[in-house]
């Protein structure tokens, strides 16, 4: 099987929302640098090109429509009448929680105290991105990034699909949608060890692979990798902006940023931005010491992703007023003392259908 450059195709819609917004959406203090104006690029080819910038088509005037700028979010769809959170517990020791019921949980959109219409905490199939750093600087650690991400997999739901993308400065998809552990097998062991890193574009066309392709409506990215971004069209703005209006993945980011590749301010860099795309998507951001944490890491978010709640809420503001829509999530029980919950930060209604800007042709033998 050879490897198919993974490509987008955006709509109008996201790539104007994409331009509007303006600042940082970010869960940290710190703000990135806005992005420089850019021209616009040659239309992408059928079969050959890879990720391209989506931000560089021509912009319309604002409407009432388009929804307002926001310090974080993602897009959720008017047509979808529930707002579904995928929720973490974890107790004041850092253990996950897993007895907590309904009305141990309270959601305030914008302030406002909203009322629970479901809750589920079951192990249900996720669709999972497996995106894979393949520059020149992995090559020595492959063999254990891929046996971490293959017990994953083990440890996951039957019914669960996932993909493989190896990237370096293109993105490649390895192994289309399965839940055949030989076939991901097979995706990961593709090692050539090209060029640089551009994960920004991996990211951004994985989400819309996902958006796209995806059985499941729980999403999930596990993304590994040993640098700094230093390929990709898209900046690390840009990237949180697609994969929020896309209503997902989650993101575990698994940075391996130790040795001497690196130095003192690319490991800053690196590790900040891992950071801020799980921490805008409800996932973590594991820097482990060595190779040998990796393996435990996986375990630990495979459990993560096992042991959510699901919660869901008519909000209570008419889905036609546009905006950010801030969600803050509180939980507390008996004889559990504190207890922190990890979600995503809000939401941006829109009247528009759902986008699914990505076709992704499947790999071929």
């Amino acid at each position: 099987m050879r490897s198919i450059p993974i490509r987008r195709t955006f709509l109008v819609l996201a790539l104007t929302a994409l331009c509007f917004f303006a600042g940082t959406p970010t869960a940290s203090a710190q703000q990135p640098a806005q992005p420089a104006p850019q021209s616009s690029p040659a239309a992408p080819s059928a079969d050959t090109d890879p990720v391209r910038s989506p931000d560089t088509v021509a912009q319309p005037a604002p409407s009432s429509q388009q929804p307002a700028h926001s310090s974080s979010g993602f897009l959720l769809q008017q047509n979808v009448e529930e707002v579904a959170l995928n929720v973490t517990v974890i107790d004041n020791k850092g253990r996950i929680v897993q007895d907590l019921q309904k009305e141990n949980f309270r959601v305030v959109e914008d302030g406002k105290p909203q009322t629970l219409i479901s809750f589920q905490h079951a192990d249900v199939p996720v669709s999972i991105g497996v995106i894979v750093d393949n520059s020149g600087s992995m090559y020595k650690k492959r063999p254990a990034v891929n046996k971490a991400a293959l017990d994953l997999i083990e440890a996951s739901n039957p019914k669960d699909e996932a993909f493989v993308v190896n990237f370096a400065d293109e993105a490649y998809i390895d192994q289309d949608f399965t839940s055949s552990v030989a076939q991901l097998r097979q995706g990961l062991s593709h090692i050539e060890a090209r060029g640089g890193t551009a994960l920004y574009d991996a990211v951004v066309a994985s989400a819309d692979k996902l958006a796209s392709d995806a059985k499941n409506p729980k999403q999930v990215i596990i993304l590994i990798t040993d640098g700094e971004d230093n390929a990709s069209t898209l900046n690390l703005e840009q990237t949180i902006r697609r994969v929020q209006q896309l209503s997902g993945p989650v993101i575990y980011s698994i940075g391996l940023l130790f040795g001497d590749e690196m130095s003192r301010s690319e490991v800053h860099h690196a590790q900040r931005a891992l950071q801020m795309l799980s921490d805008e998507t409800g996932g973590i951001a594991y820097f482990p010491g060595s190779l040998d944490d990796v393996d435990a890491i996986a375990a630990e978010v495979a459990r993560d992703i096992r042991s959510q709640y699901t919660l869901g809420y008519h909000s209570t503001t008419p889905s036609n007023v546009p905006g950010f829509r801030r969600i803050a999530v509180t939980a507390q029980a008996k004889g559990h003392g504190r207890l922190f919950v990890r979600t995503r930060t809000g939401y941006f209604p829109t009247e528009h259908p759902t986008d699914n800007p990505t076709k992704v042709p499947p790999p071929q033998n």
